[in-house]
């Protein structure tokens, strides 16, 4: 179903992808595939993916359908609207994460919204530490991803407020908060150690406001977001 939306979202965007460096050798603008094969390619796995999920339970099957439609129906088109974008796409990036609690246990509450509300706070400064590298190329595909338009300050200041939210909340399990979703603290000590760590990244782009510290910052984040879900399955079976 990923790969579904990554497909509609080649197909809606092919001319402006054409018009970038990041994306101009992608098979549809490159002339390697037509949009009418990528579309089939779409709709195909659009179908896979929810009959797949269904025979789990309806509900995992559900949250996949709607990752889909706001990928593709709303964050896609906004991303040359508005930086509110990041925002919006946010929300069907942050599905995948809690979607596996879902899939496990046909239930959607504390648990896997914490999971969700996890990655949905990661995907801001990850995404505009990568806006922050490529604006340039972005401006040539008309998309607005950096929240104040511009390598700022302001900026800089939102990618290390939400760093700041996405650790608050990766810790909360190890409080007892948050239903069957615990964490031990020899655990919740590692994922804030990687926090800070993603944080001082966040306080070097500020201070630098250049486009190497941006690239280091991504890289954290993707670091980041992969250690501490293999922290947390790890934690669930030797504490």
């Amino acid at each position: 179903m990923v790969g579904a939306s990554n497909a509609y979202n080649q197909v809606i965007e092919k001319d402006l992808d054409a018009l970038m460096n990041r994306t101009k050798n992608r098979p549809i603008p490159s002339g390697r595939m037509t949009a009418q094969r990528a579309m089939f390619i779409a709709v195909s796995l659009t179908l896979i993916g929810v009959i797949a999920l269904y025979m789990l339970n309806p509900k995992t099957a559900l949250f996949g359908a709607i990752s889909i439609f706001l990928y593709t129906s709303v964050y896609t088109p906004l991303k040359t609207k508005t930086p509110l974008s990041v925002f919006v796409g946010a929300f069907p990036g942050a599905i995948p994460f809690m979607l596996g609690w879902v899939a496990a246990t046909n239930e959607f509450g504390i648990e896997p919204g914490t999971l969700f509300m996890i990655q949905f706070f990661w995907q801001f400064p990850h995404f505009w530490a990568l806006g922050w590298m490529l604006d340039d190329d972005y401006k040539r595909g008309g998309f607005k991803m950096l929240p104040t338009g511009k390598k700022d300050a302001g900026t800089a200041l939102q990618i290390i407020l939400y760093t700041i939210w996405m650790i608050v909340i990766s810790i909360m399990p190890a409080f007892g908060f948050t239903g069957r979703l615990h964490l031990s603290i020899p655990a919740a000590v590692i994922v804030l150690l990687s926090g800070l760590v993603m944080l001082i990244f966040a306080f070097k782009l500020y201070e630098n406001r250049d486009n190497a510290s941006a690239r280091r910052l991504m890289l954290a984040s993707v670091t980041y977001i992969s250690l501490i879900q293999i922290v947390y399955v790890i934690d669930k079976f030797v504490s």
